[in-house]
Protein backbone atom coordinates (compact mmCIF):
# COMPACT_ATOMS: atom_id res chain seq x y z
CA UNK A 1 0.00 0.00 0.00
CA UNK A 2 2.63 2.04 0.91
CA UNK A 3 4.60 1.50 -2.61
CA UNK A 4 1.36 2.51 -4.23
CA UNK A 5 1.08 5.56 -2.13
CA UNK A 6 4.66 6.49 -3.33
CA UNK A 7 3.84 5.59 -7.19
CA UNK A 8 0.50 8.19 -7.11
CA UNK A 9 2.18 10.92 -5.20
CA UNK A 10 4.93 10.70 -8.06
CA UNK A 11 2.71 10.77 -10.96
CA UNK A 12 0.70 13.58 -9.34
CA UNK A 13 4.37 15.25 -9.62
CA UNK A 14 4.90 13.98 -13.11
CA UNK A 15 1.41 15.88 -13.66
CA UNK A 16 1.96 19.12 -12.06
CA UNK A 17 5.75 19.41 -14.17
CA UNK A 18 3.94 18.33 -17.25
CA UNK A 19 1.53 20.64 -16.88
CA UNK A 20 3.57 23.57 -16.47
CA UNK A 21 5.87 22.75 -19.19
CA UNK A 22 2.34 22.72 -21.42
CA UNK A 23 1.47 26.17 -20.02
CA UNK A 24 5.22 27.21 -20.55
CA UNK A 25 4.95 25.97 -24.25
CA UNK A 26 1.58 27.79 -24.81
CA UNK A 27 2.98 30.93 -23.46
CA UNK A 28 6.37 30.45 -25.81
CA UNK A 29 4.44 29.66 -28.97
CA UNK A 30 1.63 32.97 -28.61
CA UNK A 31 4.41 35.17 -27.89
CA UNK A 32 6.93 33.82 -30.79
CA UNK A 33 3.58 34.65 -32.97
CA UNK A 34 2.80 37.99 -31.49
CA UNK A 35 6.45 39.69 -31.19
CA UNK A 36 6.73 39.54 -35.21
CA UNK A 37 3.47 41.36 -35.62
CA UNK A 38 3.89 43.84 -32.70
CA UNK A 39 7.72 45.08 -34.76
CA UNK A 40 6.01 44.95 -37.66
CA UNK A 41 2.96 47.41 -36.91
CA UNK A 42 5.51 49.55 -34.95
CA UNK A 43 8.10 50.11 -38.40
CA UNK A 44 4.67 50.44 -40.20
CA UNK A 45 3.82 53.46 -37.68
CA UNK A 46 6.99 54.17 -37.31
CA UNK A 47 7.46 54.85 -41.17
CA UNK A 48 3.80 56.18 -41.60
CA UNK A 49 4.87 59.59 -39.09
CA UNK A 50 8.63 59.56 -40.73
CA UNK A 51 6.77 60.31 -44.29
CA UNK A 52 3.95 62.77 -42.74
CA UNK A 53 7.11 64.66 -41.25
CA UNK A 54 8.76 65.05 -44.44
CA UNK A 55 5.90 67.37 -45.66
CA UNK A 56 5.42 65.97 -48.57
CA UNK A 57 1.97 66.07 -48.38
CA UNK A 58 -0.10 68.25 -46.06
CA UNK A 59 -1.84 66.96 -42.84
CA UNK A 60 -5.33 67.11 -44.34
CA UNK A 61 -4.42 64.89 -47.60
CA UNK A 62 -1.98 62.43 -45.93
CA UNK A 63 -3.38 62.41 -41.68
CA UNK A 64 -0.64 61.61 -39.28
CA UNK A 65 -1.15 58.04 -37.21
CA UNK A 66 -2.26 59.95 -33.85
CA UNK A 67 -5.26 61.98 -35.80
CA UNK A 68 -6.11 59.08 -37.78
CA UNK A 69 -6.56 56.94 -33.88
CA UNK A 70 -7.97 59.78 -32.45
CA UNK A 71 -10.38 59.63 -35.61
CA UNK A 72 -10.82 55.59 -35.46
CA UNK A 73 -11.69 56.20 -31.36
CA UNK A 74 -14.30 58.51 -31.88
CA UNK A 75 -16.36 56.15 -33.92
CA UNK A 76 -16.06 53.42 -31.54
CA UNK A 77 -18.22 55.31 -30.12
CA UNK A 78 -20.67 56.13 -32.94
CA UNK A 79 -23.66 53.75 -33.60
CA UNK A 80 -23.44 54.44 -37.36
CA UNK A 81 -19.95 52.59 -37.26
CA UNK A 82 -21.32 49.68 -35.90
CA UNK A 83 -24.18 49.81 -38.25
CA UNK A 84 -21.67 50.34 -41.28
CA UNK A 85 -19.99 47.13 -40.32
CA UNK A 86 -22.75 44.80 -39.76
CA UNK A 87 -24.11 45.79 -43.19
CA UNK A 88 -20.65 45.29 -44.72
CA UNK A 89 -19.86 41.95 -42.72
CA UNK A 90 -23.72 40.82 -43.77
CA UNK A 91 -23.23 41.16 -46.80
CA UNK A 92 -19.92 39.26 -46.95
CA UNK A 93 -21.34 36.04 -45.15
CA UNK A 94 -24.04 36.03 -47.38
CA UNK A 95 -21.80 36.78 -50.79
CA UNK A 96 -19.67 34.02 -49.34
CA UNK A 97 -21.93 31.50 -48.60
CA UNK A 98 -24.11 31.58 -51.94
CA UNK A 99 -20.25 31.85 -53.72
CA UNK A 100 -19.32 28.18 -51.41
CA UNK A 101 -22.16 26.48 -52.66
CA UNK A 102 -21.86 27.59 -55.87
CA UNK A 103 -18.13 26.59 -55.94
CA UNK A 104 -18.17 23.14 -54.42
CA UNK A 105 -21.29 22.09 -56.79
CA UNK A 106 -19.40 22.96 -60.05
CA UNK A 107 -15.78 21.90 -58.17
CA UNK A 108 -17.97 18.53 -57.73
CA UNK A 109 -19.13 18.14 -61.60
CA UNK A 110 -16.14 19.64 -62.96
CA UNK A 111 -13.89 17.39 -60.96
CA UNK A 112 -15.64 14.17 -61.75
CA UNK A 113 -17.30 14.05 -65.28
CA UNK A 114 -14.85 14.23 -68.06
CA UNK A 115 -17.13 16.18 -70.72
CA UNK A 116 -17.48 19.03 -67.91
CA UNK A 117 -13.87 19.35 -67.05
CA UNK A 118 -13.19 19.77 -70.98
CA UNK A 119 -15.99 22.28 -71.36
CA UNK A 120 -15.74 24.21 -68.63
CA UNK A 121 -11.95 23.95 -66.92
CA UNK A 122 -10.40 26.23 -68.51
CA UNK A 123 -13.94 28.44 -67.98
CA UNK A 124 -13.28 28.48 -64.23
CA UNK A 125 -9.90 29.54 -64.32
CA UNK A 126 -10.41 32.51 -66.76
CA UNK A 127 -13.16 33.62 -64.49
CA UNK A 128 -10.79 33.34 -61.48
CA UNK A 129 -8.42 36.16 -63.52
CA UNK A 130 -11.00 38.25 -64.45
CA UNK A 131 -10.74 41.54 -62.11
CA UNK A 132 -14.08 41.91 -60.29
CA UNK A 133 -14.49 45.24 -60.96
CA UNK A 134 -15.12 44.38 -64.75
CA UNK A 135 -18.28 42.87 -63.70
CA UNK A 136 -19.87 45.63 -62.28
CA UNK A 137 -20.99 47.53 -65.19
CA UNK A 138 -22.92 44.46 -66.06
CA UNK A 139 -24.27 43.80 -62.38
CA UNK A 140 -25.73 46.98 -61.88
CA UNK A 141 -27.22 46.70 -66.00
CA UNK A 142 -28.73 43.43 -64.50
CA UNK A 143 -30.09 44.83 -61.15
CA UNK A 144 -29.61 47.94 -60.65
CA UNK A 145 -27.98 49.65 -58.12
CA UNK A 146 -29.36 47.27 -55.47
CA UNK A 147 -27.53 44.76 -52.78
CA UNK A 148 -28.50 41.64 -55.70
CA UNK A 149 -25.94 43.61 -57.63
CA UNK A 150 -22.68 43.82 -55.10
CA UNK A 151 -23.62 39.96 -54.09
CA UNK A 152 -23.60 38.80 -57.67
CA UNK A 153 -20.19 40.15 -58.12
CA UNK A 154 -19.26 38.68 -54.80
CA UNK A 155 -20.15 35.24 -55.99
CA UNK A 156 -18.62 35.70 -59.11
CA UNK A 157 -15.04 36.61 -57.85
CA UNK A 158 -15.25 33.79 -55.29
CA UNK A 159 -16.63 30.51 -56.64
CA UNK A 160 -13.85 29.74 -59.16
CA UNK A 161 -11.41 29.59 -56.26
CA UNK A 162 -13.77 27.45 -54.64
CA UNK A 163 -13.96 25.19 -57.59
CA UNK A 164 -10.45 25.43 -58.50
CA UNK A 165 -9.48 24.45 -54.75
CA UNK A 166 -12.03 21.37 -55.14
CA UNK A 167 -11.06 20.43 -58.05
CA UNK A 168 -7.35 20.19 -57.52
CA UNK A 169 -7.80 18.50 -53.97
CA UNK A 170 -9.53 15.76 -55.57
CA UNK A 171 -6.90 15.63 -58.89
CA UNK A 172 -4.30 14.64 -56.02
CA UNK A 173 -6.38 12.01 -53.90
CA UNK A 174 -4.42 8.93 -53.54
CA UNK A 175 -5.43 6.42 -56.17
CA UNK A 176 -4.52 3.84 -53.11
CA UNK A 177 -7.72 5.71 -51.03
CA UNK A 178 -10.03 5.17 -54.10
CA UNK A 179 -8.94 1.61 -54.52
CA UNK A 180 -9.99 0.97 -50.79
CA UNK A 181 -13.01 2.92 -50.94
CA UNK A 182 -13.86 0.43 -53.64
CA UNK A 183 -13.37 -2.31 -51.78
CA UNK A 184 -15.48 -0.88 -48.94
CA UNK A 185 -18.13 -1.02 -51.05
CA UNK A 186 -18.73 2.71 -51.99
CA UNK A 187 -19.99 3.83 -55.18
CA UNK A 188 -20.36 7.74 -56.47
CA UNK A 189 -21.98 9.75 -53.81
CA UNK A 190 -20.37 6.99 -50.86
CA UNK A 191 -16.99 7.81 -53.05
CA UNK A 192 -17.30 11.17 -52.31
CA UNK A 193 -18.68 12.16 -49.47
CA UNK A 194 -16.58 9.08 -47.26
CA UNK A 195 -13.24 9.43 -49.97
CA UNK A 196 -12.80 12.00 -51.85
CA UNK A 197 -14.02 15.15 -50.35
CA UNK A 198 -12.02 14.14 -46.56
CA UNK A 199 -8.67 13.52 -48.73
CA UNK A 200 -9.29 17.17 -50.81
CA UNK A 201 -9.90 18.98 -47.82
CA UNK A 202 -6.51 20.82 -47.61
CA UNK A 203 -7.01 22.10 -51.33
CA UNK A 204 -10.51 22.95 -50.86
CA UNK A 205 -9.37 24.79 -47.30
CA UNK A 206 -6.94 26.79 -49.71
CA UNK A 207 -9.25 27.44 -52.28
CA UNK A 208 -11.98 28.83 -49.55
CA UNK A 209 -9.03 31.36 -48.08
CA UNK A 210 -8.58 32.56 -51.55
CA UNK A 211 -12.27 32.97 -52.79
CA UNK A 212 -12.66 34.66 -49.39
CA UNK A 213 -9.59 37.24 -50.46
CA UNK A 214 -11.54 38.00 -53.71
CA UNK A 215 -14.91 38.03 -52.00
CA UNK A 216 -13.82 40.54 -49.93
CA UNK A 217 -12.13 42.41 -52.80
CA UNK A 218 -15.18 42.03 -54.44
CA UNK A 219 -17.30 43.68 -52.24
CA UNK A 220 -15.57 46.36 -50.79
CA UNK A 221 -15.60 47.59 -54.67
CA UNK A 222 -19.03 46.72 -54.76
CA UNK A 223 -19.54 49.50 -52.09
CA UNK A 224 -17.65 52.23 -53.23
CA UNK A 225 -19.68 52.19 -56.85
CA UNK A 226 -22.85 50.94 -55.54
CA UNK A 227 -24.08 53.04 -53.08
CA UNK A 228 -28.08 52.54 -51.21
CA UNK A 229 -29.64 54.92 -49.59
CA UNK A 230 -30.01 54.47 -45.51
CA UNK A 231 -27.82 51.34 -45.96
CA UNK A 232 -24.30 52.64 -43.84
CA UNK A 233 -21.25 50.73 -44.94
CA UNK A 234 -17.47 50.64 -44.79
CA UNK A 235 -17.29 51.59 -48.64
CA UNK A 236 -20.26 54.39 -48.15
CA UNK A 237 -17.82 55.48 -45.40
CA UNK A 238 -15.00 55.63 -47.72
CA UNK A 239 -16.37 57.26 -50.15
CA UNK A 240 -18.28 60.06 -48.52
CA UNK A 241 -14.79 60.55 -46.51
CA UNK A 242 -12.84 61.01 -50.03
CA UNK A 243 -16.05 63.31 -51.27
CA UNK A 244 -15.07 65.24 -47.78
CA UNK A 245 -11.67 64.90 -48.41
CA UNK A 246 -11.69 63.55 -45.02
CA UNK A 247 -8.03 61.91 -44.82
CA UNK A 248 -8.22 60.48 -40.82
CA UNK A 249 -11.33 59.03 -41.50
CA UNK A 250 -10.57 57.67 -45.07
CA UNK A 251 -6.99 56.06 -43.42
CA UNK A 252 -9.41 55.29 -40.46
CA UNK A 253 -11.61 52.96 -42.46
CA UNK A 254 -9.12 51.61 -44.47
CA UNK A 255 -7.49 50.33 -41.42
CA UNK A 256 -10.60 49.05 -40.17
CA UNK A 257 -11.13 47.09 -43.05
CA UNK A 258 -7.33 45.89 -43.07
CA UNK A 259 -8.32 44.24 -39.30
CA UNK A 260 -11.09 42.73 -40.43
CA UNK A 261 -9.45 40.81 -43.56
CA UNK A 262 -6.69 39.99 -40.49
CA UNK A 263 -8.95 38.78 -38.33
CA UNK A 264 -10.65 36.26 -41.01
CA UNK A 265 -7.39 35.16 -42.35
CA UNK A 266 -6.55 34.53 -38.93
CA UNK A 267 -9.58 32.69 -38.12
CA UNK A 268 -8.97 30.16 -42.03
CA UNK A 269 -5.08 30.03 -40.55
CA UNK A 270 -6.46 28.30 -37.66
CA UNK A 271 -9.19 25.92 -39.44
CA UNK A 272 -5.63 24.97 -41.13
CA UNK A 273 -3.99 24.02 -37.94
CA UNK A 274 -6.55 22.27 -36.31
CA UNK A 275 -6.95 19.76 -39.68
CA UNK A 276 -3.34 19.75 -40.30
CA UNK A 277 -3.19 18.56 -36.38
CA UNK A 278 -6.07 16.16 -36.96
CA UNK A 279 -3.86 14.08 -40.19
CA UNK A 280 -0.68 14.31 -37.84
CA UNK A 281 1.24 16.96 -39.95
CA UNK A 282 2.11 19.58 -37.38
CA UNK A 283 5.42 18.94 -35.60
CA UNK A 284 4.69 18.49 -31.77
Amino acid sequence: MAVDAHARQIAGLDALELAGDQRAGIASRVWARVWPMLTAIALVLVAWQLVVLSGRWPEYVFAGPITTFQDIGHRLGDPEFYQAVGTTMRRAVTGFALAMLVGLVVGAAVSRVKVLRAAFGALITGLQTMPSIAWFPFAILLFGLTESAITFVVILGAAPSIANGLITGVDYTPPLLLRAGHVLGFRRLQLYRHVILPASLPSFLAGLKQGWAFAWRSLMAGELLVIIAYQSSLGEQLAISRELSDSPGLIGTMIVILVIGIVIDMLFEAADSALRRRWGLNPV
